[in-house]
């Protein structure tokens, strides 16, 4: 088998040289001269990297976009708190709507008639009922909205760490390709300088610049590999399988810096404010209302004459009124007013982000997609002056410095791409969680 057709030799070709092979590996005594150590050195960093390029490029079951925000949105905890909030809204109607019970009492005297039984009943304050009500369905309607909110965030972050894991699986493939061009520049220089057309110092720095690639590549596999079990550790699936495979792309449309418009309707997290302020102001004004206290209608009758005198039951009918002597619902209303002045506070806060957050997005979003129209055509023309470059130095007509540095810059252009597509992807979904409205946003 000769190192061309070797696997192990594609990475690098001192490799076949030391006998490394599918079956084993068997080093010949060979003298320690420069070229040998350098080929140790390749081993030992092709031996090093492979583990790691392999934990990314293993198949595991396949992963979309929506199949994630799906996995999460069922076992994330933020929501369960988010819809026990919710639960409690509509709790809270219940009870604001609820008629006070009846009570009733029985005495024994000895003056008669001896016995007396007394039922009261207060009267619901009906102008109170009302109001109590319509701040219970306030608060509802606020916990609605930030549920939704809550459903639209957790769908952003695994949304974010989706593309940011793509991103991570691209870097891992472009710096595993940027090694392997590496060392075939590497093989190159070592062929022409056999042949004469080439100095030490050209097989030096190629070999250097394939270790720093090596090393670049076997960097990127462990981010990529950490970025995939964080978005395992999102949607709740474990790595008992080998992780999972990401079916997305990076693709990004030409229009979508266009992506959201301005809407005149109020961001969600601001009508949940405005809805939390409404009901806030309504359970005031009821604790201003209810200084006086409900009154109450008290029947009975009243029996057990032992002289006969008054034989049979005996009616009674009064009412119950309370007095605002000791207590004058003091503390119920400043407690309604300091949650009333809160809810304004918070109201203006989340307004004021609200406006920051929508600005910049859509300024980061602007310029990321102008970033990647010119990415595109810098890739192109990177491609180009690679190419061209490898092939003069292969005929001479370059040296090797030119090569180095069209590949450096045809690296950083083509990571400059992925970056830029990711952060476009990014910004374009958090503009569509911060323009979000109530009536776009579904139940």
């Amino acid at each position: 088998m000769s190192p061309s057709t070797d696997p192990a030799g594609r990475l690098c070709p001192l490799v076949g040289h030391f006998g490394l092979r599918s079956y084993g590996l068997r080093i010949l005594l060979v003298p320690l001269t420069p070229e040998v150590m350098r080929g140790i050195v390749c081993i030992v960093l092709v031996l090093s990297s492979a583990p790691f390029v392999a934990g990314v490029a293993q198949q595991g079951p396949s992963l979309s976009r929506m199949q994630a925000i799906a996995a999460a949105l069922s076992r994330n905890p933020r929501l369960a708190a988010a819809r026990a909030d919710s639960v409690t809204a509509v709790a809270r109607i219940t009870t604001a709507g609820a008629l006070p019970n009846p009570t009733i009492a029985a005495t024994y005297t000895k003056s008669t008639p001896q016995y007396h039984v007394i039922a009261e009943m207060p009267l619901d304050q009906l102008w109170l009922r009302g109001t109590r009500v319509a701040a219970a369905e306030a608060g509802r309607l606020s916990a609605r909205y930030r549920l939704r909110y809550e459903i639209a965030s957790v769908s952003l972050d695994v949304d974010t760490t989706y593309t940011r894991s793509l991103a991570a699986v691209a870097h891992s493939r472009l710096s595993t390709r940027n090694a392997q061009d590496a060392d075939s520049l590497r093989r190159i220089a070592i062929a022409r300088r056999d042949a004469g057309d080439a100095s030490d110092l050209d097989v030096e720095l190629a070999t250097l610049t394939a270790g720093q690639q090596a090393n670049a590549a076997a960097a990127d596999s462990v981010t990529a590999r950490a970025t995939l079990l964080e978005l395992q550790a999102l949607i709740g699936v474990g790595n008992d399988g080998g992780g999972v495979t990401l079916t997305d792309s990076l693709d990004v449309s030409a229009d979508i810096a266009a992506a959201a418009p301005p809407s005149a309707e109020a961001p969600l997290l601001v009508a949940s404010g405005v809805a939390l302020v409404q009901a806030a102001t309504l359970n005031a004004r009821v604790q201003h209302r209810n200084v006086f206290g409900s009154p109450g209608v008290v029947v009975g009758f009243e029996t057990g004459d032992p002289t006969g005198a008054e034989p049979g039951l005996l009616p009674t009918v009064g009412i119950a009124l309370p007095l605002p002597i000791f207590n004058h619902n003091r503390g119920p209303i400043a407690e309604a007013e300091a949650e009333q002045a809160h809810a304004v506070a918070a109201l203006n806060v989340v307004r004021i982000e609200s406006q920051l957050q929508l600005s910049r997005t859509r300024s980061a979003l602007v310029a990321t997609a102008g970033r990647l129209t010119r990415d595109r055509q810098l890739l192109q023309s990177a491609t180009r002056v690679e190419t061209m470059s490898l092939a003069a130095y292969r005929e001479g007509a370059s040296p090797l410095t030119g090569v180095l540095e069209a590949q450096r810059t045809a690296r950083d252009v083509q990571a400059q791409y992925v970056d830029d597509a990711a952060n476009a992807l990014i910004a374009a979904a958090t503009l569509r969680l911060l323009t979000l409205t109530p009536a776009s946003a579904t139940p």
